[in-house]
This record gives C-alpha cells, structure tokens and sequence, in this order.
C-alpha cells in the first residue's frame, strides 16, 4: 500500500546502469552471471460469501478487486478454523490472506480478539498502518512492544481487538502478565505469525517454546485460537510451522499473484590494484549469460592495473579484493545518481553505516544535492528515527538506503526499482526475500549480489546453479534443545504451575528437564503440580545466548548509544574496538564486563577492527557415527573453550592489517552439537601430506569447510564455528570439528553429518578451483580466524578432502549419506 509512483522507466534506468556497468573496463569482469527471471500472470478468486461486505469494499477501495487464488484458499481455511501456512513469494500479498479472515470475526465478533506477531517492531508498525488505512471504526488495532508508552499499554490491555507484537514482547510482557489480559485471551480467536522463516536455529527454537506456552495460557481462559502462519517460499512450509506451533498446520504454497520481469546479477569485486586482463576465474562459466543464456561478453579479468607502485596484500600475503561494502556503496552511489530507488543489503549495523557514509561521500563529488537523499537504516535507533526513515523511503524522499536485514522483511515499500545485496544473507530464502523488495509495485526489478571475499560467496557467484537452480531451505531449529527448553519451562511454571498434561505439550524432553530443574532447586514438586521457586521471574534472552546485555555508553557525555548481546560483546566492543552509530565513528576505551557496559569514545579511525579468538574443543559424547577406511565422522556433544586474546587493526578501504594488540578477557564455556571427521596417520601419508603440513592441511581444511556448510544447512558462518588439530587428545587422530555456534546446539551440525560427502565435495571442489597460490579469503583464510589464519597449507587441503571423499564417497554421482552405527 506504498505511495510511489515508480514506473517501468524506472527501471528502465536501473538496467541501463547495469549495462553500463557491464561494458564499462572497470567493472566488466565483475559480473559473472546475469539470469533473468520472467514475468508471470495472476490468477484471482472470488470474495468468500463470509466476508465482511465494508471490508472487502475498503480492499477494492485500495486496489484490490479480487483476491489471488492463494490468499483465498489461506483465508478459507483459517476461517474454518484450520491452522494452515501460506507461503508465497515476496510481495505476493500475504497480508491479504490472513486479514480477510481476522478483520472479519473481528468486525462480526464484538468479543473477539487477534494476535499478529511479527519478527522485528518496523513490521509490526507497518501492518498497522496498513490496517489503519482501511478505516474500519470497529477494529481497534495497536502495537505493543517496547516503544509503547505506559498509558496507552493500559489501553491496549483493555480495548484493543487487534494488537501487533513480537515474540519478545509476548515473552517478556504479555505472558508473564497474563491475569491483566484475561479478558482479551478468553476472546483470543486468531494468532498471526508473519514471516515466520526467520524463526530458525536458537531463536527459532525460543519462538517454538514462547508460543507452546501461549497455548497453555489460551486453554487456561478456555481459548483455542486458530494459527495463521506467513512465510517466504522455504522447503517442507508444513513441517517448519507444525514444529513452530506444535499444531498441525495446512500448507499453501502455489504463488498465483503476478510478478514483474527481474534481472539478477551475481557479481565479484576486484582484486585490489587490479585491472583488465586478469585471467579467467577456473570456477566461472565461459561467458557472461543473460536471459536467455545467449552470451553477451567474454568473461574477462582484472589484473594489476598499469602504474601501480604496489598491490595490497593480506594475511600470509594473499591477494586482496575489495570489500563487498565498498563495492555496493559505489553501485548505490551510481543507481540514485540515475534516480534509481535502491535498498543495500549488508550483514551488520557497522556495515550500513558504513555504506550509507561512503555512498553520500560519492555523490558529495558527482551529485551533491542527491547526498542527503541516502540513509542508513538498522536496529539500534530510537523509535521516532526508524519510523522517519521508513516514511521518507516510502514517499521516494529517500532514494537509497543501506539496511540490515530489519528491511528484508515485509515492510511494505512499494515502487523500489533495485536491490543490492553485499555478501550471500546465509539462506536462499533470505536472498531471495531481499531480492524480492525491488519491483513491489508490479514493474520489473534490478537485484544484484555482490560477493564477500568469502569461500561461499565465491562459490556461489561461479556457480550459477546453486543460486537460481535449487529450492530453497527448510527452517532449522530444536525446540527439544535442553538449554532451551529448561528457561521456557521455568517461565511456564511462573506463569502458571506446570501440569502433567503440560508437558505433554513441551515435547519428549519435558520431563526429564522438569526433574533437573527440581533437583536444582528451580522448581518444586507439590500435588498439584510444579511451582516456581524464586521470587523473581526467570530472565531469558530470547534472542541473545544468554547474559545481560552490554550496554554501549559514550563516556564524556553518558549518552547511551545501543546494546550488544553478552555473547558478542568480548569480540565487539573490546578495549580499543570501532563502533559505529548514526554516522559517527566511536572507539571503545573501556570494556565493564561486571557492569555490562562498554565505554566509548568519538574518534574518526581509518581503520576497523577485528577480534583473534583462541579456541579449544572437548569431546562429551559420541551419538552417532559413520566409519570407513581411515576416515570416522561422528555427530555429539562437545565442550568448546574460547578467549578473546587480541584484535587485529585493519584498513578501511583495503583490508590491509595495519597492526595487532592484545586482551586480556576470561575465558568462556559452551556445550553445543558438532560434526567431526578423524583420519588416520596412514591416509595422510598416502595422500603426501608431510608431518609440518599436517597443522596447515587441517586448518585450510576446516575453514572452508565452515565456509561452505550455508550451502547445507540453514545458517550463516558466523552461526558456527570450527576447530582442527593435527592430534587430538579425545580421538587420537588428526582431527577437523565445526560446531553450532550456540549453546546446547542448532540444528546446523546435524545438516553437515547428514549430507557429510555432498559437503566435503563442495568443500574441495571450492578450495582447488581457486586461483591463489597459496590461499586467500576466497578459500582457505577466514575473517573470524583467531590464529591469524596461521598455519594454513591449501594444496595439501585438497589433497586431503581428495583423500577423505575417496573412502568417504568413492561415487560421487550416488553421492551416499553416512552409514549411522
């Protein structure tokens, strides 16, 4: 329901810049793949004759004539009561298929009342005034989050029929204060949990639990709300919402809306110091395709440019290609200069300061009036400027923003002409979720994925295939996760004493964690049930791994500029660490971990920073395994111990480390699920891998193996992590271990063990294709490495995957899981 008035010669504009960019010397060699994703029709159905009549007429009021054959089947079912998952493409219109339903009990209903969850409080926002708009007196809709003054929560507790939260605020606000709802969950009728693909690994899991306890605290007012789920296109919908809910859920998944014509191109900055003539990538296609796959260009290189006094080097000497954020900053500077409206995807809040400051410094050079036409948008603002921001892009005031993924959700942003996307978002979904922002209004788009110096990111751009021609992933989490579970249980029985029949509904584990908690104490056994202890109510992160978390103040002023999480703050905000707000660049001078706070100071570095972290791994237990000749691979428990050491200091605009300090912080514990594979001291020497190459070949090994596990399993690097030793003590054998970065585990782990020889081939396959002698970050090096990336032997990785995948997958074309013992 956005107000652009964005045309086709909108995007006419953005596809001429992409030419231009294609034939331009400096950048034709980026682009290694175009593929053009064609236009397609729309099939509509009629209004239900259970529509509310004032309803549908504010919908075809709005545009809508008739709603798309899957929005009616969605709205059908719901109203039906089935719990039923509509998931569609991106800006399909799915808010149409569960407002139908809910907006018309709620008109016909006077008790009746509806939840609708969304992830991030933006989205929250703008369903809100997308039900505003409709103008319907006898709806009253409000949000309800942590932006909620006091006086107007009182209100919403007592008058609002549709309140639009996030799981977080249902955790911490309304479930615990349940007895002050009691009249609104006796009318509960309706539960909408919007985008709910993003509900994956730990947080996931949380979510799993929050909404289990929902249920427990609707059947205590005699509620049984029907579950709505929306969802971006995701393998097997069905079973990641029946394990998200815990209730069986009906599947709508055939997209029947129309969509506009979208060219996607992959693309892969410079080597720095570089220019036309590099040799072919081994891993790229022979030309550059477009549409049709009739090739348009040959796929050049960029080497040194003519001239140059040096080339930047990194770790261990590798070449250097420029960051992913420089290079979307200078494509967004290009596109609003055309007056294409583009949103910059980045991974961070540092990232899209970063880009968003770069992409005004150019246009300050070529264009200086389009300058304050770009902003940065991402967690961490006060409310009042992520509700500004929104409304200036909206109204096209705004021509380019650089976003965390707050923005890759549906916020309804119509008439966007471009999307550029710095580094693979960690999921398919993601990447095609974000992708799907540009050419919401119906015309044709421009999307763009600019690849990180990063094993994955070079895979996937020379690789065409396992972008646009596999489906995308299944959400991953555990709700039965112990570490997870045991908080959720404790949160149960302070709301309400926890039952028999109650933990029938928190799964197989329940009880066993119930009497863990008994014997420590946490709750108690009564006739009745089981009470909580404490007089506090439990404290549990949702969305953190636990800890308070830190804040970041500004020292001279005491200004508080946002938070971390407590897990991430020892590699973050660290003694002598860059921090980014607003624009302004901050370097922390204190870390407080007995306080939780992180003291900062203005400072205008040009540099950045990046934390060394020393890890150490035990084995708790083996689960399952799968041997072969010289080669064990086993899923278990481990127990992982990481300290921050040091950080290094890096160079802006090239990477460069420019020197290294260290840290004194204490160390941490985590006990989480790993994969790891052994080998034998006969197969490394089979494969010529001598003794002093063992360290190196393990540790190349296991960094572009962590690189490479996005392809398998529904996570980011920065979700695991991975340690590799030539003898370890637990298996007497060179071994390599990743693990989920989180505790008690993910999920992710477990993908690896399962599909172990498609892995390690992809793994190979990445690490010999590229062109480095010796390893770069496009393979072997990694940018989380707390050794430096030191030793790292990259020919003799290879030759030991080569050896692995021998005994483990001697056909690759059968490609076999693992044999389970």
């Amino acid at each position: 329901m956005g107000s652009s008035a964005a045309t086709e010669r909108d995007v006419a504009r953005a596809r001429s810049v992409l030419s231009r960019l294609a034939l331009d010397g400096r950048r034709a060699a980026n682009i290694t793949h175009v593929e053009h994703v064609p236009a397609r029709g729309g099939r509509t159905a009629a209004w239900p004759d259970w529509a509310d009549e004032v309803l549908v007429g504010r919908l075809r009021a709005a545009g809508i004539d008739q709603p798309w054959v899957h929005q009616a089947q969605t709205a059908q079912a719901a109203h039906e009561g089935r719990d039923v998952v509509l998931a569609t493409g991106t800006a399909s219109g799915k808010s149409v298929g569960y407002l139908l339903p809910v907006l018309s009990r709620l008109l016909g209903e006077p008790g009746a009342r509806a939840v609708y969850l969304a992830p991030t409080k933006a989205l929250a926002h703008d369903q809100l005034r997308a039900v505003r708009s409709l103008r319907l007196t006898g709806v009253r809709a409000s949000t309800y989050d942590g932006d909620t003054p006091g006086p107007e929560r009182e209100w919403v507790r007592a008058h609002a029929t549709l309140v639009l939260t996030n799981p977080d605020m249902l955790h911490r606000g309304i479930l615990p204060a349940h007895r002050r709802w009691s009249s609104f969950f006796r009318g509960l009728r309706y539960v909408v949990i919007d985008e709910c693909h993003g509900y994956r690994g730990v947080f996931g899991a949380h979510v799993a639990l929050v909404l289990r306890r929902l249920r427990r605290v609707c059947a205590r007012y005699g509620a049984r709300p029907v579950f709505i789920l929306a969802s971006a296109t995701v393998a097997d919908p069905g079973m990641s919402a029946s394990r998200l809910t815990g209730v069986d859920v009906e599947v709508v998944d055939t997209d029947t809306s129309p969509r506009g014509p979208l060219d996607f191109a992959l693309y892969e900055p410079p080597l720095l110091g570089a220019r036309a003539g590099r040799r072919e990538h081994p891993l790229a296609p022979p030309s550059l395709e477009v549409g049709d796959r009739a090739g348009v260009g040959e796929q050049t290189g960029v080497g040194e440019r003519a001239g140059a006094v040096s080339t930047p080097r990194g770790e261990n000497d590798a070449p250097v290609r420029r960051a992913a954020t420089a290079e979307s900053a200078d494509l967004l500077a290009d596109l609003v200069t055309e007056g294409v409206r583009t949103l910059v995807f980045v991974r961070s809040r540092r990232a899209a300061e970063i880009v968003a400051a770069a992409a005004r410094r150019g246009l300050d050079e070529v264009a200086p009036e389009l300058a304050a036409r770009v902003a940065a948008y991402r967690a961490g603002y006060l409310a009042e400027e992520r509700r500004d921001l929104e409304s200036r892009l909206r109204t096209g005031e705004l021509l380019g923003v650089a976003a965390t993924s707050a923005l890759e959700l549906g916020v309804d942003i119509s008439g966007l002409d471009a999307t550029v996307i710095a580094g693979f978002p960690g999921t398919l979904a993601s990447l095609w979720q974000q992708a799907g922002r540009a050419g919401r209004a119906g015309q044709g788009a421009l999307a763009v994925l600019v690849a990180r110096d990063d094993p994955l990111d070079t895979y996937l751009v020379h690789h065409p295939a396992t972008v646009f021609g596999r489906p995308v992933e299944a959400s991953v989490f555990d709700p039965d996760n112990p570490y997870v579970l045991m908080p959720h249980l404790e949160c149960a029985a302070s709301e309400l004493p926890l039952t028999d029949e109650d933990l029938v509904l928190f799964g197989t584990g329940a009880r066993a964690a119930v009497d863990d908690l008994v014997r420590r104490g946490r709750l108690r056994r009564r006739p009745t049930g089981w009470f909580w202890t404490q007089r506090q109510r439990p404290d549990v992160d949702i969305r953190g791994a636990g800890g308070s978390p830190v804040r970041i103040v500004e020292a001279g002023t005491g200004r508080l500029l946002g938070t971390v999480d407590a897990a991430t703050s020892h590699s973050t905000v660290h003694q002598g660490a860059v921090y980014l707000h607003q624009g302004a660049t901050f370097v922390v001078a204190e870390l407080d971990l007995e306080d939780s706070v992180a003291f900062v100071e203005a400072a205008s570095p040009d540099w950045t920073t990046v934390a060394r972290e020393h890890t150490d791994i035990s084995i708790v237990e083996s689960t399952r395994s799968a041997r072969f000749a010289d080669v064990e691979i086993h899923l278990g428990t481990v127990e992982v111990t990481s300290q921050v050491v040091g950080f290094q200091r890096r160079r802006l605009a090239t990477g460069e480390i420019l020197g290294q300090e260290p840290l004194d912080l204490p160390p941490r514990q985590l006990r989480t699920r790993a994969v790891w594979y052994t080998v034998t001291a006969e197969l490394l020497a089979a494969a010529g891998i001598e003794p002093a190459d063992v360290p190196g070949a393990v540790h190349a090994a296991e960094h572009a193996a962590i690189g490479l596990l996005p392809l398998f399993a529904t996570c980011d690097r920065w979700d695991i992590g991975g340690v590799s030793t030539a003898l370890h003590p637990d298996t007497g054998r060179t071994s390599v271990f990743v693990y989920d970065g989180h505790a008690g585990g993910a999920g992710f782990a477990e993908r690896g063990f399962l599909r172990v020889a498609s892995w390690l081939r992809a793994t190979r396959d990445a690490v010999a294709a590229c062109e480095c002698p010796a390893g770069c970050p496009s393979c072997v090096q990694s940018p989380k490495c707390g050794n430096g990336n030191e030793p790292l032997a990259k020919a003799a990785a290879v030759r030991l995957l080569d050896s692995v995948l021998t005994a483990v997958d001697p056909d690759p074309a059968k490609a076999p899981k693992p044999r389970e013992e």
